[in-house]
């Protein structure tokens, strides 16, 4: 039901065409994605994306709900996300001090390191998939669109 009590406006053809464009690159371009960097790089997305969040924290350091929140993960995921990278040497994960309950993930040397590697290919088909088909449009506008979309 909308807010105002009038019935919905149908959708112009143009606007049907976007909605059902978004939806299938809001579905392909996480696979595609996840796609080059496991070719590339033998990195799922998932993982890239949280290596990256903890290289940009204050110590390379997030509490595992907050790293879940960022990657838009649950709990349980993001700890099966971080045993695997933990495995690997890439991450530890430390209880918070603050608290003694929660656990923090830190990232290494060694997973900032995979980060860095990583990067040009995560950059390339970031380019590939999704800036290179903008060109020439005015990214601050769509950016700001996003936003108010998610907000």
């Amino acid at each position: 039901m909308s807010i105002t009590n009038e019935p919905p406006r149908p959708l112009r053809t143009d606007e049907e065409a976007f909605i059902r464009a978004l939806g299938r690159v809001i579905h392909t371009l996480p696979r595609v994605m996840d796609a080059d960097l496991m070719r590339e790089q033998r990195l799922p997305l998932v993982e890239y994306m949280t290596l990256m969040y903890l290289s940009e924290a204050p110590d390379r350091r997030l509490r595992m709900s907050e790293l879940a929140g960022a990657v838009e993960l649950s709990l349980s995921g993001m700890t099966r996300i971080v045993t695997r990278l933990e495995a690997q040497g890439l991450v530890q994960r430390v209880r918070c001090e603050q608290d003694g309950r929660g656990w923090h993930a830190v990232l290494t040397d060694a997973g900032l390191s995979r980060l860095e590697e990583a990067w040009p290919s995560h950059l390339a088909a970031s380019r590939r998939h999704v800036l290179d088909h903008f060109e020439g449009m005015d990214l601050a506008e769509l950016t700001r669109a996003l936003r108010r979309i998610v907000d």
